[in-house]
């Protein structure tokens, strides 16, 4: 059984003009899993994908494809491989059948064999119904469905899912997250880049935050949130006035920002607690006993582990900070 990494780079760096579009990446993904590659437009993310997936050469460093380097066995990389960008790649003129016949057929399947998987393909990603529809017919998450399709009928290796959801549906969103898990339970590792932080959580056994082509945080999403504190207090008020000294007295008591959210009563604050869930919870009773006494009355209580959301703010602001 073998203990080689599906993905390995080491100072990986991609560069256009002045820009350092990829900037010293290192990055070690165990087979099997789901890695999740989490940062906002333009981090890096789909440069580092196209690197490994060799479409773009690297201008340093080194990565390698399940021991391949994706540069001197580029060629061997590319038969482990396969890609799903942002956009779908599939003709929009075919039909669902007629696209995964026809790549099936470049693929080097006989033409029966191509119809029997483009049959099974259809099927397991609920497009049956709309298999004789051209692709331009489809919704946007059928389209997505189709593109994943695509890439797996040759089961590979690896699959790189490059923002498989931008733009979809909450139930396209769930039907195209059913299709990842499916697809790893068969011992495909993926590496999903996403701006979507639910997506990463739901997914992904381990992460990767860039930011401006560096890797700012990687870890598991316990290990990510844990970082930035032992908590996070979420709290409602009754009245919307008090809000401004609700703020005051929490960045006293807890010794940190507070977030004003969307909802006008609604607050947010992350929780240290000197890392231990015992400590934030301590902390945040005292935090609520000194509103108390100031006499904001609060609706609404909760202490949780931070979201990604919050992760990733901290991390971004930590970084801006340390710049």
């Amino acid at each position: 059984m073998t203990t080689e990494l599906a993905i390995e780079t080491n100072g990986l760096v991609k560069i256009f003009g002045d820009n350092r579009a990829v900037d010293g990446v290192d990055l070690a993904v165990a087979p099997g899993t789901v890695y999740g590659v989490l940062g906002p437009n333009g981090a890096g993310k789909t440069t580092t994908v196209r690197m490994l997936a060799t479409l773009l050469r690297p201008d340093g460093g080194e990565a390698r494809v399940f021991g391949k380097d994706v540069v001197k066995d580029a060629d061997a990389v590319r038969g482990l491989v396969s890609l799903t960008g942002q956009y779908a790649s599939v003709d929009e003129d075919l039909t669902g059948t007629e696209n995964l016949v026809l790549l099936a057929r470049l693929l080097g399947h006989a033409k029966p064999a191509a119809r029997t998987r483009a049959a099974q393909l259809l099927e397991a990603f609920g497009l049956t119904g709309a298999a004789g529809k051209q692709v331009k017919n489809y919704s946007g998450g059928m389209r997505r469905r189709i593109d994943i399709a695509a890439s797996i009928l040759n089961t590979p290796d690896l699959l790189f899912l490059d923002e498989p959801t931008t733009g979809l549906d909450p139930r396209s969103r769930n039907q195209v997250w059913d299709i990842v898990r499916a697809v790893v339970a068969q011992g495909t590792t993926v590496m999903l880049t996403t701006q979507y932080l639910d997506e990463a959580d739901q997914l992904a056994s381990r992460i990767a935050v860039i930011d401006h082509g560096k890797v700012i945080a990687e870890g598991t999403k316990g290990e990510l949130k844990a970082s930035v504190g032992a908590g996070s207090v979420h709290l409602r008020l009754r009245d919307a006035e008090q809000r401004p000294e609700a703020e005051r007295v929490l960045s006293a008591a807890l010794d940190a920002t507070v977030q004003l959210d969307a909802d006008p009563v609604a607050l947010t604050a992350r929780v240290n607690g000197h890392g231990t869930e015992q400590g934030a919870a301590e902390q945040a009773a005292r935090a609520l006993a000194e509103l108390a006494r100031c006499g904001i009355t609060v609706d609404n209580f909760s202490l949780g582990q931070p979201s990604l959301d919050e992760v990733f703010l901290a991390l971004t602001d930590r970084k801006g900070v340390a710049a």
